[in-house]
């Protein structure tokens, strides 16, 4: 994982020294919206309507913030209105590369799309990435605002009618990410990626904390926000998911599993066996990612073999359910 400075590119690990072992995460630079009319949305510049063919993401199927991004492209039925780059799963020394120049801008390295819309950009090249094809240039590479962007602007270019962010559960939609975003989505790197024991230990306890708690929760309603799927339920997915598979071993989060858990194992195959989100699940890239691009971490690249997981198991999840179970 290298940086651009100045438009130059550095392939450089992070740094933990001046934190104390702690990992910290680079907020997102671009943070340009797509809306219905083109007009501003909460940040950056206005300039960016909704139009089908417009607009393309660069993604990795290993990585759960672009993971996001794909399952809500497909629960709004946006698949042929925008469309999509996949790197490769190995990250090395050149950051996010592509098997084959990319179809929009003939790049083989994702840093070069960074450049291509700032020369001298400086920053973390991560994905997601929103391209404007029109415009040339980054809308955003900022998950969180890109999945609102597809729930909220593209109504004229589709016939999904799904609200991901439906206006009388905001603040509790936000309540949760803002909980399960620092101590789950983000609380896995910082265990993975602290280099010192009381860093790690400190980040673990904090994923587990939070976990008891969405067990907790998800033992009394279907989803995070009550009896509808929402983003706050896409958010938490992405983590979960590769969880056993690989935050478990390779980040050491081992003192459960989801599989130990009855409410969140189950939510888990739940939101996995929904149509739309099962192809977007690649467990080859996600394991080959993590455990070959992170040397510091796993220096031989040995990608394991197991855990063996059943996400196909039955569940008895659902709004339906749990609506009998709490019938006198």
């Amino acid at each position: 994982m290298g940086l651009l400075v100045d438009g130059v590119w550095q392939d450089q690990w992070y740094d933990t020294k001046s934190t104390g072992g702690r990992f910290e995460r680079q907020a997102s630079r671009f943070r340009n919206f797509v809306t219905a009319d083109g007009g501003p949305g909460p940040t950056g510049e206005g300039g960016f309507r909704a139009e089908a063919g417009r607009y393309h993401l660069y993604v990795s199927l290993a990585c759960p913030w672009a993971h996001r991004t794909l399952i809500v492209r497909a629960l709004k039925g946006l698949e042929d209105a925008i469309s999509v780059s996949v790197v490769d799963p190995f990250m090395g020394k050149e950051g996010w590369t592509f098997a084959a120049p990319d179809p929009i801008l003939g790049k083989t390295r994702l840093h070069e799309v960074y450049t291509a819309a700032d020369p001298t950009y400086s920053g973390r090249v991560t994905v997601p990435v929103l391209w404007d094809k029109a415009r040339g240039t980054i809308v955003s590479n900022e998950s969180a605002e890109i999945i609102r962007m597809l729930n909220s602007a593209f109504a004229a270019v589709t016939d999904v009618a799904i609200d991901l962010y439906p206006a009388p559960l905001r603040a509790e939609i936000d309540a949760v990410n803002d909980l399960v975003y620092p101590d789950v989505n983000n609380g896995v790197y910082r265990s993975g990626f602290a280099t010192t024991q009381a860093a790690y230990e400190e980040a673990v306890a904090q994923v587990f904390r939070r976990l008891d708690w969405l067990e907790e929760r998800l033992a009394r309603q279907p989803y995070l926000a009550g009896d509808v799927l929402t983003e706050a339920d896409v958010r938490l997915f992405t983590t979960l998911v590769r969880f056993d598979a690989v935050y478990v071993g390779h980040f050491k989060c081992n003192i459960r599993r989801i599989a130990d858990y009855p409410a969140l194992s189950g939510y888990l195959r739940a939101l996995y066996q929904l149509p739309q989100v099962r192809p977007t699940v690649d467990f080859t890239h996600i394991k080959r990612h993590y455990y070959e691009s992170h040397k510091t971490i796993n220096p031989t690249g040995i990608v394991p073999v197991g855990p063996a997981l059943d996400l196909d198991a039955p569940h008895d999840r659902g709004p339906a359910a749990f609506a009998a179970a709490q019938t006198p």
